[in-house]
């Protein structure tokens, strides 16, 4: 166990040195950040920002790899390869064209269920991955295999992109999701999910003290992309499906917002939110600082985490 605090550690500082770097390179490139013309004004300051700093990640990625080379490694670190690469393409048009659209919708998706379905079946066939889901003390709803794949695939595409709508103001998505990879490293008797979920604490924890308000560097896609599809992907592994409600809370309700702003505009002409996804609704109803509202989201996390652990705990 002191070696995985070890390599957390090593991370952090890694990612603490290499991210000046890396910013610096992107600086020169001009791989800068488009701003969307609609985002409320103080947003509008933020042009310029180097984009692509969840490049930074793959150092946890390589990390992982070194320090525990196994299949179930192996594959936690290619899922966070591929969504990765899409959030790439997607950051790489936005910055090197100043285009705030990026690649197409559809085309995300697509790549997102093709990786998606790829291990799934991966996972089936080559990691022991059963189709039932534990509701609680241990009675267990035994689903055919095709149908459960077919939920896991939407569960994973959709929570993937749900965190990646949480990745809105400086610092937020790390400082929810810190807690998210937390609550696999105390539930797993899996050393690599250990690992690998404590390495990404490392990782995050080092780009937060660039990704704070207000950010020298934004992670972009490269990197919210990565860590939706790791932490849904590790939702699939350690078979806790029944506690995403709570578990991702935040990464939901940023999704659902956005949802329910979308629905609520077609049938009326107005606006149920002042603006989606949710946090912005927090800054311009109710003047919340940034920091405020990464604060509160970050506690929400922390207490959900808790509500989970007690449960996985207590009573599946």
């Amino acid at each position: 166990m002191a070696g995985i605090f070890g390599v957390s550690g090593l991370s952090f500082l890694l990612v603490t040195f290499f991210t000046p770097l890396l910013i610096w390179g992107l600086r020169v490139l001009k791989l800068t950040q488009p701003i969307r013309t609609e985002l409320p004004p103080d947003h509008q300051a933020k042009r310029g920002t180097p984009l692509m700093a969840g490049l930074i990640l793959l150092i946890g990625v390589a990390m992982s790899l070194q320090f525990h080379p196994a299949p179930l490694m192996t594959l936690l670190c290619v899922t966070f390869l591929l969504f990765s690469s899409i959030g790439f393409m997607d950051d790489f048009k936005k910055a090197a064209w100043q285009d705030p659209s990026g690649i197409s919708g559809r085309a995300k998706l697509v790549l997102q269920f093709a990786f998606t379905v790829v291990l799934l079946f991966t996972l089936f066939h080559s990691f022991s991955l059963t189709s039932d889901i534990t509701l609680f003390h241990a009675f267990q709803l035994h689903l055919p295999v095709y149908v459960y794949i077919v939920i896991m695939l939407l569960f994973v595409v959709g929570s993937a992109n749900a965190i990646n709508f949480t990745d809105g103001l400086d610092g937020l998505l790390i400082n929810v999701a810190i807690p998210t990879y937390f609550f696999f490293f105390l539930i797993s008797d899996k050393p690599e999910v250990q690992t690998f979920s404590l390495v990404m604490i490392g990782c995050l924890l080092g780009l937060f003290l660039y990704n704070i308000y207000p950010a020298r560097a934004f992670m972009g896609d490269t990197g919210s992309l990565a860590i939706g599809g790791s932490l849904s992907i590790l939702a699939v592994i350690e078979k806790v499906e029944i506690l995403i409600p709570i578990l991702f809370s935040v990464y939901l309700a940023e999704q659902f917002s956005v949802m329910l702003q979308v629905w609520y505009y077609k049938r009326t002409k107005l606006r149920l939110f002042k603006m989606a996804p949710i946090h912005y609704h927090f800054s311009l109803k109710y003047g919340w600082s940034e920091n405020k509202i990464v604060m509160v989201f970050g506690f929400i996390s922390w207490v959900s985490v808790l509500i989970c652990w007690l449960l996985w705990k207590f009573v599946l």
